[in-house]
C-alpha cells in the first residue's frame, strides 16, 4: 500500500500552480462549483436510499378452485 504523505512543501507547490492556472478570482467560483457538486451528490445518494415507489400492498390472491372429479 503506498502512502501518501502531503509536506507543507507539497501543498504550497500545488496553491502556487492552482494560483497560476487560474488566477485568484477563478478560484473562489472554482472552490464554491466543488461545493455545490458534493452537496448535490450527497444528497442524490441519500435520495436513493429511501425507496421513490410505495411497496405494492399485498397481491390479490388467485383462488385454487377445483372442481369435483367425475366419475
Amino acid at each position: 500500500m503506498i502512502l501518501l504523505a502531503l509536506s507543507a512543501a507539497h501543498v504550497i507547490i500545488v496553491v502556487v500552480a492552482l494560483l497560476l492556472l487560474f488566477g485568484g478570482k477563478k478560484i473562489p467560483e472554482l472552490m464554491s462549483g466543488i461545493g455545490k457538486g458534493m452537496k448535490d451528490f450527497k444528497k442524490a445518494i441519500k435520495d436513493d436510499d429511501a425507496p421513490s415507489v410505495d411497496p405494492p400492498k399485498e397481491a390479490p390472491r388467485a383462488e385454487n378452485k377445483k372442481e369435483p372429479l367425475k366419475e
